[in-house]
């Protein structure tokens, strides 16, 4: 059993909160009209609010790895590919350059960033027993 699949419950728990910190910490800082911005706050909203999106996934990864039902294990493994895709997007679009302005990236976005990618190593790497339809196996 590898240190991720013997830990991965852990390992999800400790990701998901750095998610969910890492959303109220600065993601970039734009020096035209300066300000920072994070998960929750963009100037007139222009970015949205991707923090709703990653809190909400951080939570079902924690029930997915707790929780021994094997289709939470595979809509968690899905949910996680969509919601690492959703964190470099968010990277890429937080931290791109528009006209002559460079938004500096601060260390709030690339903690988003790492603990997003984690979060889908964890899901890969279940740990536990499964019930599927009566049946207890081992992962």
């Amino acid at each position: 059993m590898t240190f991720i699949a013997k830990y991965s419950k852990w390992l999800t728990l400790a990701a998901a909160v750095l998610l969910v910190l890492s959303c109220f910490m600065e993601w970039a800082y734009y020096p035209d009209i300066q300000k920072s911005f994070t998960g929750w706050f963009s100037e007139k909203n222009v970015y949205g609010k991707p923090g709703k999106w990653l809190t909400v996934m951080a939570g079902f990864a924690v029930i997915a790895q707790f929780l021994p039902y094997l289709f939470l294990k595979r809509t968690n493994l899905f949910l996680m590919a969509l919601n690492t895709a959703y964190a470099f997007f968010t990277f890429v679009k937080y931290t791109r350059s528009y006209g002559i302005t460079n938004p500096t990236a601060q260390w709030g976005i690339y903690l988003m960033l790492i603990s997003a990618i984690l979060l889908l190593i964890t899901a890969m790497f279940p740990s536990g027993q499964l019930k599927t339809k009566g049946l207890v196996t081992s992962v």
